[in-house]
């Protein structure tokens, strides 16, 4: 009897086993993500990294495999990203896919290794403004820094990180002398330890770090993300912030509501689209936006300045709110300001009368007393005429002329009602008379 139910304890437990090893085998199963880094480097491309990575963590990924191809960009950003692949506990892989420069070169020593594909290059990277002009020194030691922690985290020499950043390092051996940033080629990047091997594609990497029978899961941009990385480009929010105000200067000296003020509304609110997709700016920063709007408006009907001034700042301070660098929107503030002073000037005065477009959304007609306009008729002929206070004169109110109801005032006197008067002049439709003193 123990036989039989040892028998079929054993049994029990070997169809429970059969149960559970799929589930086993499922749980085992790697998955690797792959997520691109192309392009310029920008706050919408921050956003959506850290959107890939929390996918990926979410998912219980083995490790996150970053295809790095770009040029560079904005440091706040490259600072941005480099902090979320340090953050991350999952392994991170940059695979450098031809061109790792700048910002790329900075964030690609923020993961854990590093594969290169032959040709491919890593480094220059200087620290520029938005002019192309070499930065400042404070802005320059905390790049020099920042590419030095970098390569210590990684456990890299981090004097090459340093060439990359400081054209006055000399390494000869690297072609890399002073008076040159250092750009590691594959070989080189090998061979000073900046790179774990080459390979000629994604398949012979995963091949390499173990991953070839893995899931493989690739991360896209998608659509609004996509438009957040333009819309973010430090070149892209002046041209966006010139439309807009462009826009509404010429919707003022348009009658009624048109194309300018469309085109310079849209392009604003793209402006704020993009920074609240690319996680820099909230509904806060729009409703702070309208209500300037709306105070401007609102001086149009209570005139004084005070409401106009507040809207102003309310707008400039919405702009400055949606960005996480006050110098760069501050630049691209008087950019934008001082381009639609140039053009609002040259197509009023320049293409507003030779333009036939510009015509229609611009008014240009005037009227004027050489073209036959006049304010108000002045009647001269009443000079002389007598007629009788229909109302006191305190100094105003009404006279009667041959049965005509006039509005007129008095040389500056009180005039009782019923009284004689003499118009003594006539200024459009203003009426003066003199009280008749009879004797």
């Amino acid at each position: 009897m123990k036989i039989k139910s040892v028998i079929a304890s054993i049994i029990i437990l070997l169809s429970l086993a059969s149960l559970i090893n799929p589930f086993t085998a499922d749980a085992d199963e790697k998955v690797v993500y792959v997520v691109p880094i192309a392009e310029t480097v920008e706050k919408g491309l921050l956003a959506f990294l850290g959107r890939a990575v929390e996918e990926a963590e979410e998912a219980g990924a083995e490790a996150i495999i970053f295809d790095v191809h770009t040029p560079g960009g904005v440091v706040d950003a490259a600072d941005g990203i480099g902090k979320l692949l340090t953050g991350t506990d999952l392994k991170t892989v940059a695979f450098v896919n031809k061109k790792a420069l700048s910002a790329g070169a900075y964030i690609s020593l923020n993961t854990d290794e590093i594969y290169m594909v032959p040709g491919a290059t890593m480094g220059s990277a200087a620290i520029i403004d938005q002019q192309g002009n070499t930065a400042g020194k404070k802005a320059e030691s905390y790049w020099f820094a920042a590419m030095k922690a970098a390569a210590v985290e990684s456990g890299r020499d981090p004097i090459y990180a340093q060439a990359m950043a400081d054209e006055s390092i000399d390494l000869p051996e690297l072609d890399a002398g002073k008076g040159k940033l250092l750009t590691l080629t594959a070989e080189q990047a090998l061979e000073v330890g900046y790179s774990e091997g080459t390979v000629k594609n994604l398949d012979e990497l995963l091949q390499k770090l173990g991953y070839e029978n893995a899931e493989i899961r690739n991360v896209n941009e998608t659509f609004a993300e996509k438009l957040a990385r333009f819309i973010t480009h430090p070149v892209v929010i002046p041209i966006l912030m010139t439309i807009g105000s462009l826009g509404l200067v010429l919707e003022l000296y348009s009658p009624g509501f048109g194309l300018p003020g469309i085109a310079g509304l849209s392009a604003l609110l793209l402006f704020f689209y993009g920074h609240m997709v690319a996680g820099l700016a909230g509904f806060e920063t729009l409703i702070l936006f309208a209500l300037g709007v709306g105070l401007i408006l609102l001086e149009l009907f209570i005139p004084g300045g005070i409401a106009g001034s507040i809207g102003l700042l309310a707008i400039f301070a919405s702009f400055f709110m949606a960005s996480d660098n006050v110098v760069h929107m501050g630049i691209s503030l008087l950019i934008a300001l001082t381009a639609s002073i140039v053009l609002s000037i040259l197509m009023i005065r320049v293409f507003g009368k030779k333009m036939k477009f510009f015509r229609r959304i611009i008014l240009t007609d005037s009227t004027s007393t050489e073209k036959g306009y006049v304010s108000n008729k002045n009647r001269l002929e009443l000079i002389g005429v007598e007629g009788i206070t229909l109302t006191p004169l305190r100094p105003s109110g009404t006279i009667v002329v041959e049965d005509e109801r006039i509005d007129a005032v008095s040389e500056g006197g009180f005039i009782a009602k019923d009284k004689k008067v003499r118009i003594v002049k006539t200024e459009g439709s203003r009426i003066v008379v003199r009280e008749i003193t009879e004797i």
